[in-house]
Protein backbone atom coordinates (compact mmCIF):
# COMPACT_ATOMS: atom_id res chain seq x y z
CA UNK A 1 0.00 0.00 0.00
CA UNK A 2 3.11 2.16 0.91
CA UNK A 3 3.94 1.63 -2.57
CA UNK A 4 1.36 2.25 -4.11
CA UNK A 5 0.53 5.86 -2.45
CA UNK A 6 4.07 6.58 -3.33
CA UNK A 7 3.51 5.95 -6.87
CA UNK A 8 0.26 7.85 -6.96
CA UNK A 9 2.13 10.86 -5.59
CA UNK A 10 5.19 10.63 -7.97
CA UNK A 11 2.72 10.49 -10.89
CA UNK A 12 0.60 13.15 -9.45
CA UNK A 13 4.10 15.59 -8.86
CA UNK A 14 5.12 14.52 -12.54
CA UNK A 15 1.68 15.67 -14.25
CA UNK A 16 1.82 18.94 -11.94
CA UNK A 17 5.52 19.68 -13.17
CA UNK A 18 4.20 19.20 -16.61
CA UNK A 19 1.46 21.45 -16.52
CA UNK A 20 3.50 24.29 -15.00
CA UNK A 21 6.18 23.54 -18.06
CA UNK A 22 2.88 23.78 -20.88
CA UNK A 23 1.66 27.26 -19.27
CA UNK A 24 5.04 28.69 -18.80
CA UNK A 25 5.69 27.63 -22.79
CA UNK A 26 1.97 29.18 -23.80
CA UNK A 27 2.53 32.45 -21.91
CA UNK A 28 6.26 33.00 -23.47
CA UNK A 29 4.93 32.29 -27.24
CA UNK A 30 1.94 34.81 -26.06
CA UNK A 31 4.91 36.92 -25.19
CA UNK A 32 6.28 36.31 -29.08
CA UNK A 33 2.83 37.03 -30.49
CA UNK A 34 2.53 40.27 -28.52
CA UNK A 35 5.72 40.70 -30.34
CA UNK A 36 4.67 40.03 -33.55
CA UNK A 37 1.26 41.97 -33.82
CA UNK A 38 3.25 44.59 -32.97
CA UNK A 39 6.36 45.06 -35.21
CA UNK A 40 3.26 43.96 -37.86
CA UNK A 41 1.56 47.46 -36.80
CA UNK A 42 4.76 49.31 -36.95
CA UNK A 43 5.12 49.85 -33.26
CA UNK A 44 8.70 49.21 -32.10
CA UNK A 45 7.82 50.38 -28.86
CA UNK A 46 5.30 47.46 -28.49
CA UNK A 47 7.51 44.75 -29.71
CA UNK A 48 10.02 45.77 -27.02
CA UNK A 49 7.31 45.17 -24.21
CA UNK A 50 8.70 41.94 -24.80
CA UNK A 51 11.90 42.81 -23.83
CA UNK A 52 13.45 43.06 -20.28
CA UNK A 53 13.79 47.17 -19.51
CA UNK A 54 17.10 46.95 -18.41
CA UNK A 55 20.58 48.04 -18.83
CA UNK A 56 21.34 44.51 -18.03
CA UNK A 57 19.40 43.16 -21.68
CA UNK A 58 21.63 42.00 -24.16
CA UNK A 59 21.26 42.11 -27.72
CA UNK A 60 23.61 40.52 -30.22
CA UNK A 61 22.86 41.23 -34.13
CA UNK A 62 24.98 41.66 -37.47
CA UNK A 63 26.85 44.85 -35.57
CA UNK A 64 27.88 43.21 -32.59
CA UNK A 65 26.31 43.44 -28.93
CA UNK A 66 24.09 46.21 -27.90
CA UNK A 67 23.20 46.26 -24.16
CA UNK A 68 20.40 47.98 -22.78
CA UNK A 69 16.92 48.36 -24.04
CA UNK A 70 17.04 52.33 -24.68
CA UNK A 71 19.76 51.30 -27.02
CA UNK A 72 18.28 48.32 -28.66
CA UNK A 73 14.87 50.27 -28.93
CA UNK A 74 17.11 52.96 -30.50
CA UNK A 75 18.67 50.53 -33.08
CA UNK A 76 15.57 49.32 -34.51
CA UNK A 77 14.75 52.49 -35.07
CA UNK A 78 17.13 53.51 -36.92
CA UNK A 79 17.16 50.03 -38.96
CA UNK A 80 13.22 49.84 -39.06
CA UNK A 81 12.65 53.82 -40.08
CA UNK A 82 9.35 53.07 -41.70
CA UNK A 83 6.32 50.18 -42.52
CA UNK A 84 8.16 49.78 -45.52
CA UNK A 85 11.25 48.50 -43.51
CA UNK A 86 9.17 46.87 -40.64
CA UNK A 87 6.67 44.72 -43.25
CA UNK A 88 5.36 41.55 -42.10
CA UNK A 89 6.81 39.64 -39.80
CA UNK A 90 6.47 36.02 -39.03
CA UNK A 91 8.37 33.37 -36.76
CA UNK A 92 8.63 29.46 -36.99
CA UNK A 93 9.49 28.60 -33.71
CA UNK A 94 11.63 25.06 -33.78
CA UNK A 95 11.80 24.77 -29.83
CA UNK A 96 11.23 26.03 -26.13
CA UNK A 97 13.41 24.63 -23.41
CA UNK A 98 13.65 25.13 -19.88
CA UNK A 99 16.83 25.80 -18.10
CA UNK A 100 15.40 26.01 -15.23
CA UNK A 101 12.43 27.06 -13.22
CA UNK A 102 12.49 31.09 -13.85
CA UNK A 103 14.33 30.62 -17.37
CA UNK A 104 13.82 28.83 -21.02
CA UNK A 105 15.49 29.55 -23.85
CA UNK A 106 13.62 29.79 -27.37
CA UNK A 107 15.02 28.96 -31.38
CA UNK A 108 13.62 29.90 -34.40
CA UNK A 109 13.55 31.86 -37.36
CA UNK A 110 12.15 35.13 -38.40
CA UNK A 111 10.52 35.76 -41.73
CA UNK A 112 9.72 39.63 -42.73
CA UNK A 113 7.91 40.51 -45.88
CA UNK A 114 8.11 44.05 -46.94
CA UNK A 115 8.17 46.95 -49.81
CA UNK A 116 12.06 47.19 -49.55
CA UNK A 117 13.00 43.59 -49.89
CA UNK A 118 12.20 40.91 -47.78
CA UNK A 119 14.42 39.48 -45.06
CA UNK A 120 15.00 36.56 -42.77
CA UNK A 121 17.50 34.97 -40.21
CA UNK A 122 17.71 33.06 -37.01
CA UNK A 123 17.66 33.67 -33.34
CA UNK A 124 17.94 32.46 -30.13
CA UNK A 125 16.16 34.31 -26.98
CA UNK A 126 16.44 33.61 -23.68
CA UNK A 127 13.53 34.25 -21.28
CA UNK A 128 13.77 35.06 -17.84
CA UNK A 129 10.55 35.38 -15.46
CA UNK A 130 10.78 39.14 -13.89
CA UNK A 131 8.08 39.82 -11.42
CA UNK A 132 5.65 37.58 -12.19
CA UNK A 133 5.95 38.22 -16.37
CA UNK A 134 8.21 36.71 -18.81
CA UNK A 135 10.72 39.03 -21.00
CA UNK A 136 13.63 38.33 -23.06
CA UNK A 137 16.62 39.01 -21.45
CA UNK A 138 19.59 38.13 -23.70
CA UNK A 139 18.81 38.34 -28.09
CA UNK A 140 20.84 36.54 -31.28
CA UNK A 141 19.53 37.22 -34.15
CA UNK A 142 21.04 37.10 -37.51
Amino acid sequence: MKHLFLIIALLFCVQTFAQKQDKDKAAILNVLNEQKEAWNRNDLEGFMAGYWHSEELKFFGASGVTSGWDKTLANYKKRYPGPEHTGNLEFKIHEVFKINDDAYYVMGEFFLTRTVGNANGVFMIIFKKIDGKWKIIADTSC
